[in-house]
């Protein structure tokens, strides 16, 4: 038997009102399976983030499922979360504003301990986590406007993780950090997942890194999904035109590469009614 998937989202559907209402998302599939990191790429306003809130219920399906180990995903409210749901974790783009600026940074990975406590799951130390982040573990007394930007993403990277989920979800984790530790950031995050036995959705817009850590990758345009399959193929083999258009956007380490002027509105019309390849 398969094992079951820790995320699971079928047909979803995120719209935002207006006058027409705006889709956001458009009927994305895709799944996570546990130990498996799955990438979400695509430029600006393509429906990643819109996603991601989704599938840990902090945006309200217009349609379709999200479920988490074969359990439904209800949306965040007024009330307390399920302990069963606190085996989904998500890590924000901006860790400023993701981090309690009055509370000592080692109370903070402290709360993902005591959720973790509160599953059953294995206690450890907040120590142990700043060790697995590259931090000392001599800055537990410490708040958060005392680190740098890349500091205060893994201090946000271990509270997340000190909860032992089963399902991290990180947006844009590393596009507000400078270009030396985005890989490493995100490398460690792969890692420490892995370790765990966790599945990861990673959103990014930076196909190299994702290149560098993601087992599968979909590609999202205007909502919907232009290509998915294993990250290899979709970076070597790249079917769709949108896809191919990302891919060579990339600058050459060398200099010899270039970034090609955007795409007309005629072209963006053109790749959004083309068929999406399914990998």
């Amino acid at each position: 038997m398969s094992e079951v998937a820790v995320l699971d989202a079928r047909d979803v559907v995120v719209r935002y009102p207006g006058t027409p209402p705006v889709i956001a998302v458009n009927g994305v599939s895709l799944s996570v399976a546990p130990g498996e990191t799955v990438a979400l790429v695509g430029e600006s306003g393509s429906g990643k983030s819109s996603l991601a809130r989704a599938a840990v219920g902090i945006e309200k399906l217009a349609a379709g499922t999200v479920r988490f180990r074969d359990a439904p995903v209800t949306p965040l409210g007024i009330r307390r979360r399920s302990t069963a749901l606190t085996g989904i974790q998500m890590v924000f783009q901006d860790p400023s504003t993701s981090l309690n600026p009055r509370r000592r940074i080692g109370d903070q990975i402290a709360d993902g301990i005591a959720t973790a406590k509160a599953r059953g799951a294995e206690g450890s130390r907040v120590e142990e986590w700043l060790e697995k982040v590259g931090l000392p573990t001599t800055v537990t007394s410490r708040f958060p406007h005392q680190f740098s930007g890349g500091q205060k993403q893994r201090i946000a990277i271990a509270r997340a993780l000190a909860a032992r989920p089963s399902l991290l979800v990180a947006d844009e984790p590393i596009s507000a950090l400078d270009a030396s530790t985005q890989t490493s950031v995100a490398g460690l995050m792969r890692d420490l997942v892995a370790e765990a036995g966790a599945g990861m959705l990673f959103i990014s817009h930076d196909l190299a890194v994702v290149r560098r850590i993601a087992d599968r990758t979909f590609v999202l345009y205007s909502g919907r999904v232009m290509e998915s399959g294993p990250t290899d193929r979709v970076w070597s083999d790249p079917q769709h035109p949108y896809t191919q258009a990302l891919l060579a956007a990339i600058p050459e380490p060398d200099g010899a590469g270039r970034i090609p002027e955007a795409p007309s509105t005629d072209d963006r019309i053109l790749w959004s009614e083309v068929p999406p390849v399914l990998g």
